[in-house]
């Protein structure tokens, strides 16, 4: 069995009053609490310079990987993304942070529109799973030897 270790980041650490907690590692598995732009999103809307979508995103991408570093890894250890966002038509903004921060390797993900974040100046959260013993920048295409029937075909009258 493996023995769970919270995740210590200075960079992103844990509240002292929170219920939750930022990141575990299990083995070379690391979990990740959804990481938000806070307190970055509220000193930017106080300051009357609110933070849009993509840099919402580059600033939790950042956190996340923080945390996937203070665990012994690098961001092309995520492998795994769910976003939240609170306007889907933000998709594209968060689409082209994606693409600036991971190049070319991407990590699975799931993209959902949701009605509100914890504070109003929130539009994006991200949570994560990652692999210390993998590096998507060293994936390789798997080409399947087994016939799919097309999704036409499956969504043909009778079939």
């Amino acid at each position: 069995m493996n023995t769970p270790h919270r995740i210590v980041c200075q960079a992103v650490p844990d509240l002292p009053t929170a219920s939750w907690t930022n990141a575990w590692r299990i083995g070379n598995e690391v979990v990740m609490s959804g990481m938000t732009g806070h307190p970055a999103t509220r000193e930017a809307a106080q300051a009357g310079q609110p933070l849009g979508a993509y840099a919402q995103t580059l600033v939790v991408l950042h956190k996340l990987e923080a945390l996937v570093r203070a665990a012994g890894g690098h961001r092309h250890n995520i492998i795994k993304t769910v976003v939240y966002l609170t306007d889907i038509t933000d998709k594209d903004e968060v689409g082209r942070a994606r693409r600036d921060f991971f190049g070319n390797h991407f990590p699975c993900s799931t993209l959902v529109e949701v009605r509100a974040l914890v504070f109003p100046e929130l539009n994006v959260e991200i949570d994560a799973w990652a692999r210390l013993d993998v590096d998507l920048r060293e994936a390789q295409g798997v080409q399947s030897v087994q016939s799919v029937p097309s999704i036409q075909a499956a969504m043909a009258p009778g079939a």
